[in-house]
């Protein structure tokens, strides 16, 4: 296979119109949505709406930050581009790096959990078998072209809104008592149990930190949005759509849930909300169906994660921020190094899970705890810096974030406050100390680099100088 430099070459426009509305709405549906928000529940109760409702208001708010600054300049590096723009090289170096690390972590976590699904129905066959073959499949994929990347991710994200719109129709109609395989009606688990707030506004803002990683991938839209024509379009759309998504995909589906399932019951955190919803209404095969569902979302959340994680590293590696190979590319557009690398590094993760179950990936999956919010919190800035540069300099931007520059400010406040409670509080604060410390990791790597281009550039300046003498 050959390969030439982006200057030769560069990411194709091969995603089209259809591929990348699927995949602003697959950004936001994760298997977190089907299983993870039972956990959730368990913690806030019937309040964790109110979680969910200030998570996803936080999401909007970010996206239309992000939105503003991807359609004056759609970039495959997307808010780490723009970080190295606004607040100085180092950030964008460390919130790409950071981006990168998050991502190929999460590959393998999903690997795992789709093997385990399939190891349920073929135990014959280890599980581990079933992880490395997805894997390798989507990796395949990836490295074929754009297009095959975006034809996955089209059906992956219609399969999981079709079963969304299923629940919600199913869900609605046991709620006003018209479903007919379970005597299950009206809002009274809303406020049972120990009413609608069981544990406290703690427990809700608790809620924040564990919902906020299912809408986390919302941004994935501006990056791939970078290999479409028209993308400034393309970004203006799924922007202005993310507010309905969030609504209706977790609001509706989470207030199901809490409507239908006691926020305390047992199996709700042993199974999962969706599945449970299901066995309470008597639904044929719940199990079989959620297991189908959740397999597509992992599957899924693993395509946009290689995708992401390479297109990351190819943007690193054209802004001279990664060993140059990074950014070559092969004859039909694809990052195919930047590919091989993330996906090298997702196997190492799944074989590093193997070796030692429960150990040294979980370790490094602690890494990530507060990744999300701190790509927010770096967004949040850098749109608070383009934004006052572009209005000095006289520049018309076609798409806005609104009452700029106070809803950037607490959207800034807002961060901060989570991230202060995650230090506070002792459940939270391990993951926050070791965000922290992977970040000052990076950030440590940027300067000791800085510091031997600088000490090579006066090397050359005094061979030049001496030359001339």
């Amino acid at each position: 296979m050959s390969f030439h430099t982006d200057e030769q070459s560069s990411l194709q426009h091969g995603l089209t119109s259809r591929q990348v509305s699927m995949i602003s709405i697959a950004g936001i549906i994760g298997a977190g949505l089907f299983i993870g928000s039972s956990s959730a529940i368990a913690a806030a109760g019937p309040a964790i709406l109110i979680s969910y409702a200030m998570t996803g208001l936080l999401v909007l708010l970010v996206m239309r930050m992000l939105g503003e600054m991807a359609v004056a300049n759609p970039n495959s590096g997307s808010f780490s581009t723009y970080a190295g723009e606004a607040i100085g090289p180092w950030a964008g170096f460390t919130i790409g790096w950071l981006y990168w690390w998050f991502w190929v972590l999460i590959i393998p976590v999903e690997a795992i959990a789709g093997g385990d699904i399939l190891h349920t129905y073929f135990p014959s066959i280890p599980s581990w078998v079933f992880a490395f073959a997805i894997m390798l499949i989507l990796a395949c994929s990836n490295l074929v072209s754009v297009k095959n990347f975006g034809e996955f991710e089209f059906w992956f994200a219609l399969i999981k809104v079709l079963a969304i719109i299923a629940f919600i129709v199913v869900g609605a109609m046991a709620v006003l008592g018209v479903w007919p395989l379970a005597e299950v009606s009206g809002l009274s688990k809303l406020t049972s149990n120990g009413g609608f707030m069981p544990n406290g506004w703690g427990a809700v803002l608790g809620g924040v930190l564990i919902t906020i990683f299912s809408f986390f991938g919302a941004e994935v839209v501006t990056i791939a949005a970078a290999e479409t024509t028209n993308p400034q379009e393309k970004i203006r759309r799924a922007t202005k759509l993310v507010v309905y998504r969030i609504a209706v995909f977790y609001l509706v589906s989470i207030f199901l849930v809490i409507a239908l399932v006691a926020w305390d019951d047992p199996r709700l955190v042993e199974v999962g909300s969706f599945q449970r919803v299901l066995e309470v209404l008597h639904v044929p095969a719940a199990k079989v169906i959620v297991d189908l569902v959740v397999l597509v979302a992992v599957t899924s959340c693993m395509n946009s994660g290689l995708y992401t994680a390479s297109r990351m590293l190819y943007s690193l590696g054209s802004r001279g921020e990664a060993l140059p190979i990074t950014r070559y590319v092969s004859r039909n557009g694809a990052p195919t190094v930047a590919v091989l690398l993330s996906t090298l590094a997702g196997f190492a993760g799944c074989l590093l899970n193997y070796l030692f179950p429960g150990k040294v990936f979980s370790f490094l999956l602690s890494t990530t705890g507060a990744m999300a919010l701190l790509v927010y919190l770096v967004i949040a800035v850098s749109q608070l810096r383009m934004r006052a540069r572009a209005e000095r300099n006289g520049v018309q931007l076609s798409f806005k974030m609104w009452l700029f520059p106070w809803l950037t400010w607490v959207v800034i406040g807002a961060i901060l406050m989570v991230l202060g409670y995650m230090l506070t509080n002792e459940l939270y604060r391990y993951q926050a100390f070791m965000t922290a410390g992977v970040a000052l990791f990076i950030m440590t790597v940027y300067v000791i680099r800085r510091w031997k281009a600088s000490r090579a550039e006066r090397d050359n300046a005094l061979v030049l100088e001496q030359s001339h003498r």
